[in-house]
């Protein structure tokens, strides 16, 4: 038999009596006979104030945050009489989010089913609703994307990654002041790894928040550990959607895509920490950083432009494909480059922008606009611009780093770099400017628009304007995977001289695990 659903303060009004709103606690629950009910009964007192039959009930909406609950009963005398009369309640809650849940709990009870989409109530009829997910994301992005992260083997991949999980055990464990006796919510389980961590730590309770079918190979994983699966739960639904009993002390998740960005798992981050985290509660991961720096990459340049070539032929089976060839160049262009690639092609000191998980709004990810600011170390072409992503775990105990930078061992995530088609000529000590501006769309990705320009050089250099820009659009769901470990490229005399990859606080405060890399370039997250 289902638990009960209770929502324990709510304030109840019986329309046909003129006594003033009590205060009261709602129950779903069923009967003995299997019919669901609803029950009122008054706090600080078993008394019940009334109880429906949810099959004769119908909930109308009346307020922000109050709710009409009409039911009709059999009247008691002949059959042309019956159910003639109906019995109006009115039940007010302290939130919008509470009337919502309440709503939502009402039609699942209903209807017999325990994961139904959200119900809004507008113009006093109950009707379907779209989440914030729902609302923003394509059904057909979120169909592929539950789809493939509902799959052992990609679910593999991102466990494989030994840098990564190797990161996220070591800060839960060395930080178990932090989970001994706390609740955790777990937003995005897939597997339930980052869970059973925080069971390890000695969490008090785990709510392990999953919506792609994973949930059930991570209630399985879960009850194949009984010593700690008994302090987990798992729940199937987005976290836009799911009701928790109780409030969280501590988030854990790995929302990161490739840029840290892409998949907007973030914008789901930041909207479970609104819901379920209390005022005090930590964030595991607490913050994250993009980095970004101009590089010269000869090599790769070359061979993008070169994808092309194919559309350069003017008899292909007596076809002409020159006129496809300009598209089939800005196509090629437009898709940022993953792999990892040797710090040293780097031409200036990196430039990070940080996002702070914990204060941010869901409403900051929809769109980046990040100034962009370098000094040359080398005179050499640019050829684009470089991006990694860290994330700091701040615990109270250990402040640990995962990196995803060049140089660092490898992650699933590589690195990415936007090529531009237009390379820019540059001097050492000469001034780089520009924009990564990011703006999300409904496939669940961002699309990129960068632009590089160089200032004038030398004596007189402050008074002069820009030399040279380059501008690239480029699509963030489609990059080219291009290699799984770096290329060993020759360099000069002066690119060999050391530029440091992370901009971040001395190692002796901020660790970065060391561990063996990860070639696997199935995952795309």
């Amino acid at each position: 038999m289902e638990a009960p659903t209770e929502f324990p303060s709510v304030t109840f009004s019986d329309l046909a009596t003129s006594s003033s709103a009590a205060p009261a606690a709602a129950v779903f629950s069923v009967d003995s006979s299997g019919k669901p009910r609803l029950r009122f009964v008054q706090t600080g007192s078993a008394a019940p104030l009334a109880e429906l039959d949810l099959e004769t009930t119908q909930v109308f909406r009346v307020g922000p945050v109050d709710l009409l609950c009409v039911s009709e009963e059999e009247s008691g005398g002949n059959a042309t009489d019956e159910k003639l009369c109906s019995k109006a309640f009115k039940v007010g809650f302290k939130t919008k989010d509470e009337c919502k849940g309440f709503a939502t709990a009402f039609e699942e009870w209903k209807n017999g089913r325990s994961s139904k989409d959200g119900a809004s109530l507008e113009n006093g009829l109950i009707v379907p609703s779209k989440s914030k997910f729902d609302s923003k994301i394509e059904a057909t992005s979120a169909k592929m994307y539950f789809h493939y992260y509902g799959q052992l083997l990609h679910q593999q991949n991102m466990l494989q990654d030994f840098v990564r999980t190797g990161t996220y055990y070591a800060a839960v464990l060395e930080n178990k002041s932090d989970f001994e006796g706390r609740v955790v919510v777990d937003v995005g389980a897939g597997s339930g790894i980052l869970s059973l961590f925080a069971a390890q730590a000695g969490a008090k309770h785990v709510y392990a928040v999953e919506a792609s079918e994973m949930a059930e190979y991570a209630q399985k994983l879960i009850s194949g550990n009984p010593s700690l699966g008994q302090r987990i739960t798992v729940i199937k639904g987005k976290v836009e959607e799911v009701e928790l009993p109780e409030k969280a002390d501590i988030l854990i998740s790995e929302p990161m895509g490739t840029l840290l960005v892409n998949e907007r798992m973030l914008e789901s981050y930041i909207i479970a920490r609104d819901r379920f985290l209390t005022p005090s509660g930590k964030m595991f991961p607490t913050l994250g950083r993009i980095h970004m720096a101009p590089f010269s990459d000869e090599y790769l340049y070359v061979e993008v432009a070169n994808k092309a070539l194919f559309w350069q032929q003017q008899n292909f089976f007596g076809v002409d494909l020159t006129p496809l060839h300009g598209s089939a160049f800005q196509g090629y262009f437009s898709q940022p480059v993953v792999d990892a690639f040797d710090p040293r092609l780097l031409v200036s000191p990196p430039t990070f922008h940080t996002l702070d998980f914990t204060s941010m709004k869901e409403e900051d990810l929809y769109e980046l606009d990040i100034p962009l600011n370098f000094t040359a170390t080398v005179g050499t072409r640019v050829h684009g611009l470089a991006c990694w992503f860290d994330v700091l775990f701040n615990g109270s105990t250990v402040q640990r780093w995962l990196t995803t930078a060049p140089g660092s061992p490898t992650t699933h995530w590589y690195q990415l770099r936007c090529v531009l088609q237009q390379p820019l000529y540059v001097m050492a000590g000469q001034q780089i400017t520009g924009r990564l501006h990011l703006v999300a769309h409904s496939a669940q990705s961002y699309t990129i628009y960068l632009t590089l320009s160089t200032k004038m050089w030398g004596v007189g250099a402050e008074q002069g304007g820009v030399l040279q820009t380059s501008t690239g659009k480029l699509e963030l769901k489609e990059p080219y995977y291009r290699l799984s470990q770096p290329q060993s490229y020759g360099a000069s005399d002066q690119q060999q001289q050391t530029v440091q990859t992370q901009s971040m606080p001395p190692q002796s405060k901020h660790q970065n695990l060391q561990g063996p890399a990860l070639v696997s370039l199935l995952s795309h997250k």
